[in-house]
């Protein structure tokens, strides 16, 4: 009499299979160990960030993105993390898994992007000379990697262009008083202050010396042409003396005194407006 399957629910087989290869390993025992429904990470296992086009077919003609097909798959390091050649593989594997349980993705359909700071350079000798794949550089800090079945790219942040890529290229330690300036004005213009507040927050976590002295800036534009040069060392008198003999022949005057007391010739250009040339002569 055949047995027939158990009620409520399908067969059990994967404890079944488990215990199957142990028995079929039995006179290895020794040498192998077994993991039952083994976890592949402590954390739940995510994706850093994915592009999906809508529509799918649009075109991006973006120096970062030309790459991209409907679904794209991005693997980011932070400035002081690098790209390991387990990130790539760990990577594969998250496209691959997001491919076979997200519906309507096709395969073909896919990419996959890692960014980090500094130069890869040991992930690209794997890919090289291990994998057999081509990397090639299309334009600065973008390598592009040919050789698998998904479209691959390689950014390096350090390396993009400032004035096409100012937003990544901005993610890191140590930035400049007058990137951080820059980075001010172009949110300011961009009417976007609440969606970038999280970026902001980051960049003044990372660079609060910068930002400090930015904001600095900002408040000395702001300031009246007099407060300036008061600020600069300059007594109000030879202000009012430049308006009595006029503004031009004034801020001559006010340059002139300037350059006696020792300001640097690029202050100097800055407070007065005057050509740099016509400081020297003075």
């Amino acid at each position: 009499m055949k047995r027939k399957p158990r009620a409520g629910g399908k067969t059990p087989w994967h404890p079944a299979f488990f215990e199957a290869m142990k028995q079929e390993l039995f006179d290895y025992r020794d040498s192998l160990e077994f993991k039952y429904n083994h976890p592949l990470n402590t954390e739940p296992l995510e994706i850093d960030v994915v592009i999906i086009k809508k529509p799918r077919d649009v075109v991006i003609n973006k120096n970062i993105a030309r790459i991209f097909r409907a679904d794209n798959i991005l693997e980011y390091k932070s400035p002081r993390d690098y790209l390991a050649v387990n990130d790539f593989l760990k990577a594969c594997a998250y496209a691959n898994l997001y491919a076979s349980i997200t519906p309507g993705v096709d395969f073909a359909d896919l990419t996959l992007t890692f960014v980090e700071n500094r130069h890869p350079r040991k992930l690209l000798k794997y890919l090289t000379e291990t994998r057999g794949y081509t990397a090639e550089e299309t334009s600065p800090g973008i390598h592009l990697i040919t050789g698998d079945y998904l479209p691959i790219q390689i950014i390096e942040s350090g390396k993009l262009s400032e004035r096409e890529n100012l937003w990544l290229k901005s993610l890191v330690e140590g930035l400049p008083t007058s990137k951080a300036d820059g980075i001010l004005g172009e949110i300011e213009k961009s009417g976007n202050k609440a969606q970038l507040g999280a970026y902001l927050y980051v960049l003044m976590t990372a660079n609060p010396k910068a930002f400090m002295e930015a904001e600095l800036m900002a408040r000395r534009r702001q300031e009246t042409f007099e407060e300036v040069f008061t600020r600069a060392g300059l007594i109000p008198e030879w202000i009012e003396r430049g308006r009595v003999q006029g503004l031009e022949q004034g801020t001559l005057e006010i340059a002139r005194k300037m350059k006696k007391a020792g300001k640097p010739l690029s202050e100097i250009e800055e407070f007065t407006g005057l050509p740099l040339d016509a400081i020297e002569k003075l």
